[in-house]
């Protein structure tokens, strides 16, 4: 028979002794960069940050006001700490509720939706924004530009390039969207597959379908044989979608489908078909303004703007005008050696081109067949389209509102004047000010605002 001695008892700490109690980690529930979003009601999508303490209620002196009739003037309280969020109900009429529960004292953690009232709202952690250093290159792909607006995005088309990431690409008709996709796709690496072109804005409403998808012969009257649509004849490359603002509402959906599952069906066949292409889309349209109109998808949207670059307007990047001019000459003339003169380097840097890139190189290319035709080996002083106020610059469109149509040409009021008023006093800011009787700093942020000047001092 084997002794065993009793387990010791495990030590004790002497009496005189303090014990503490380690707290366990909160660092999961960090609540450092949380935003509130107002789900529903007449505020949905508005976002507040949440600071050490936040009051919600409908009286104006509230952190977020909520103009609701199911919420009182001062509903909820509630207080940032490292387990969460401290919500107190203030004796609302209405109550609020914690994920469905109503409290009177709750911790929120990131993620879950309170309801004040008959209005939920929803605690996120707040986006961190991801700086990306400008291009050390003035050109991708055809693309050119020495200015920091082209080198920034540059710098993130070069990183997003080689992945498989889909790319928005939003701005004015003319600044070069489609060289952009271009270039994403051949410093990608399905440059070896092919770059297939859809242009939703060209192809008969009808049969934009058949276009992107396909069809099966029979599937409608005209359809005498198969057609293969742009995401099978792009299999392993790209298809860039230009103007994909303007693709019908009910194409949409089989869109979005072939971007989250990745699969789609020709028009009239039953058979999927799987498809292994990137997505390159580009729009002259505002698209967040159409999802608010009710004119384009929002979850489509987001599938679209993994990767959203806004290109800029020429007249926002006046410094890139030189070295497109010496580019376009080159490119359209490269036996003439055609020079450009310094007074009309300043009228085409002085000039607004509401066209873009594109009015540029339309605007060279007639100015060098007329030197060819005159045996000139400089392009002198040109005729450029008059962009002067008159009848033919007030183009309504029937989606805006008064308000927006108004702003717009409020807006182009401002930018007419603005450059005229530096002109008169050959870009001195302080002169302009004084004459326009206007306070100089608000001058200077109009001029930089509209792309007049780059926003140093006089």
């Amino acid at each position: 028979m084997t002794d065993e001695k009793p387990a010791a008892p495990p030590p004790q700490p002497p009496a005189d002794v303090e014990i503490a109690t380690r707290a366990a980690s909160s660092a999961v529930l960090g609540t450092a960069g949380l935003v509130a979003i107002v789900l529903t009601g007449a505020h949905t999508g508005t976002t507040k940050p949440v600071g050490g303490r936040m009051t919600i209620g409908k009286a104006p002196d509230n952190d977020l006001v909520l103009s609701d009739d199911t919420v009182s003037r001062h509903h909820c309280e509630l207080v940032k700490a490292p387990d969460g969020i401290h919500v107190r109900d203030l004796e609302s009429t209405n109550g609020t509720k914690v994920d469905g529960t109503r409290i009177r004292e709750a911790t929120l953690q990131p993620g879950s939706v309170l309801r004040v009232g008959e209005v939920e709202v929803s605690f996120r952690p707040a986006a961190q924004r991801v700086e990306v250093l400008p291009s050390e290159h003035t050109h991708f792909g055809g693309a050119l530009g020495q200015s920091l607006l082209m080198r920034t995005i540059f710098g993130v088309l070069e990183r997003i390039a080689p992945t498989d990431a889909t790319v928005l690409l939003e701005g004015e008709t003319g600044t070069g969207k489609d060289v952009l996709a271009r270039a994403v796709w051949s410093h990608s690496s399905r440059d070896k597959k092919p770059f297939i072109v859809v242009d939703c804005g060209a192809v008969t409403y009808s049969l934009i379908e058949s276009e992107l998808f396909g069809h099966e012969r029979g599937a409608f009257t005209g359809a005498v044989a198969t057609r293969q649509g742009a995401f099978e004849l792009a299999e392993g490359g790209t298809v860039f979608l230009d103007e994909i603002g303007e693709l019908p509402l009910d194409v949409q959906p089989k869109l979005l489908r072939v971007l989250e599952t990745r699969e789609y069906r020709r028009v009239g066949g039953n058979r999927p078909m799987h498809s292994n292409v990137r997505v390159i889309a580009a729009t002259k349209r505002d698209l967040t303004r159409e999802v608010a109109l009710g004119k384009f998808r929002e979850d489509l949207y987001f599938r679209l703007a993994v990767v959203p670059v806004t290109v800029p307007p020429l007249r926002a990047r006046r410094e890139d005008i030189p070295q497109l001019v010496s580019h376009i000459l080159a490119s359209a003339s490269p036996l003439a050696r055609l020079s450009v003169s310094p007074q009309t380097m300043s009228s085409l840097a002085a000039h607004d081109w509401p066209g873009n890139v594109r009015e540029l190189r339309n605007v060279l290319e007639r100015a060098i067949y007329m030197a060819q035709a005159t045996d000139a080996h400089e392009i002198g002083v040109l005729t450029l389209p008059s962009t002067s106020a008159g009848d033919a610059t007030f183009h309504f469109e029937p989606e805006n509102s008064y308000r927006e149509t108004r702003a717009k040409f409020d807006a182009e009021f401002e930018r007419r004047y603005v450059r005229w008023l530096l002109a008169r006093h050959g870009g001195n800011v302080s002169a302009a000010a004084r004459e326009a009787k206007m306070d100089r700093k608000h001058l200077h942020d109009i001029a930089k605002k509209h792309g007049l000047r780059d926003g140093g001092d006089d």
